[in-house]
């Protein structure tokens, strides 16, 4: 019982987690991790810590990381729908710079792996989404770092409905491009 499906993203340690759901008509079950199973699927993180967020439609928050810290990520959405992006910023990597979004939501049960040192954000699309991550280190609140959502280097194409107003932190409209990073 609980097999994963796993796919790889064009961007190298990326990948988009769908769990074997089973149903009846009570409802449903399904495992959201397996230690042996996500090894066997290439996923050896060990996770350390759980956290969970919710916003309303219109929230962007990132795009964030850590700096001396470095967390991978295995994110999905148990209530609503969001757009969730990776931005690789691993020096030396063939892909810097470039980025993959995923839609996460409560109805495909999707999970996203994000490996360390990429930048990571989401858009809310739902009228309100609920977000839970885990992530192999510790959050330290002086580590963190951010790079502006808009950034024209990147170029993420932000699906935004038409009327939709983005509503942001006072630090993510302040972070900085990738050019400044590398500074």
């Amino acid at each position: 019982m609980g097999k994963i499906t796993v796919e790889t993203c064009p961007i190298e340690g990326l990948k988009v987690i769908t769990p074997a759901v089973f149903g009846d008509e009570r409802g449903y079950f399904m495992e959201t991790y397996h230690k042996e199973a996500y090894r066997e699927a290439g996923i050896g993180a060990e996770f350390v810590q759980d956290n969970q967020s919710a916003s309303k439609k219109g929230v962007l928050r990132g795009l964030h990381f850590q700096i001396r810290y470095p967390q991978a990520k295995l994110v999905r959405v148990i209530s609503g729908e969001v757009f969730d992006v990776a931005v690789d910023l691993r020096k030396g990597s063939p892909t810097y710079g470039q980025w993959h979004g995923e839609i996460l939501s409560a109805e495909n049960k999707k999970q996203f792996y994000i490996p360390e040192q990429f930048a990571h954000g989401f858009l809310v699309l739902s009228d309100l989404a609920e977000f839970t991550y885990k992530c192999t280190d510790f959050y330290h609140p002086n580590d963190e770092g951010g790079i502006l959502w808009n950034d024209p280097e990147i170029g993420i194409e932000w699906p935004v409905p038409e009327g939709m107003e983005l509503i942001f932190s006072e630090k993510d409209r302040k972070w900085g491009t990738l050019r400044d990073l590398n500074r």
